[in-house]
């Protein structure tokens, strides 16, 4: 028994000659939706920093940051043979190519840029992006399984599905899997903790737990998801997803922990805002 793949044109409409892809709305969706939630967690504390104009001015740097780490760091991180040869390709955003890793890097700087310039807590404000971060997730995965991409491994599982650039045996809907995990149930966890007032008073617990969980879904999910073709397993065993994943949750354990250290930095206008 397996599942069908469902026939869904990649392109949601054209508007004229040109194309509106899944993959572009996925990413509109979930920088207008995170842009929302991001400033809606910026008015839980009134009378400290960042607050919703601050996120509002962010959006731009934070799109900046996903769309140039994300595409740099797929060309370094899976396929930099490739685009050494074809560079023009470098450009060509909607043959696909974006890295979470990536993405998230360059996210990061964009944050301690910011926040040096705007004389805001890098922590308070990593905690609220990284709180909205798995909307986009959500939103990118079921992207990937509309193109058929990023599928999984082969299985004999109930719910295996046949991939239309798979070949003909049934894999994991492991872009599914990742919605889940990594989209609705990170959103969850961290639609909780944020909401503690305490957690918010010990910056970096958010922002630790985001990076702890994504890294220990998306390693766990690499068993089975197929490898990039390009890399493969390294040594027949890990992939380059989990090798990226596991600084992730190093750091993100230590950001815990270092926050738990901390004492409680109050919601007000006068506590340091350095953190």
């Amino acid at each position: 028994m397996m599942w069908a793949f469902p026939d869904i044109d990649p392109v949601a409409f054209s508007i004229g000659p040109f194309p509106i892809r899944w993959y572009a709305l996925a990413y509109l969706a979930g920088f207008l939706l995170g842009w929302r939630y991001c400033m809606h967690l910026a008015g839980l504390d009134k009378d400290t920093r960042p607050k919703p104009e601050d996120i509002d001015d962010f959006l731009p740097w934070a799109i900046a940051g996903v769309i140039l780490g994300g595409r740099l760091g797929y060309i370094l991180f899976y396929n930099a043979s490739f685009y050494a040869q074809y560079p023009l390709e470098l450009i060509k955003l909607w043959h696909g190519g974006m890295s979470f890793h990536g993405g998230a890097l360059g996210v990061i700087l964009s944050m301690l840029i910011y926040s040096w310039r705007h004389k805001i807590s890098r922590l308070r404000l990593a905690d609220m992006v990284c709180a909205t971060v798995p909307i986009g997730l959500f939103f990118g995965r079921l992207a990937n399984f509309i193109n058929g991409e990023l599928f999984g491994r082969i299985t004999e599982s109930p719910w295996g599905m046949v991939f239309p650039r798979g070949g003909p045996l049934p894999r994991h809907p492991s872009q599914l899997y990742e919605a889940a995990l990594e989209g609705f149930v990170l959103f969850i966890i961290l639609f909780i903790l944020i909401r503690i007032r305490a957690v918010r008073e010990r910056p970096g617990i958010v922002s630790g737990a985001f990076l702890a969980l994504y890294g220990g879904f998306r390693a766990l999910i690499e068993f089975v998801r197929e490898p990039d073709t390009q890399i493969g397993l390294i040594g027949n065993m890990i992939s380059m997803g989990q090798i990226l994943s596991l600084p992730m949750i190093a750091v993100g354990l230590g950001l815990i922990v270092y926050a738990l250290s901390q004492k409680r930095n109050p919601l007000d206008q006068n506590a340091p805002q350095s953190s």
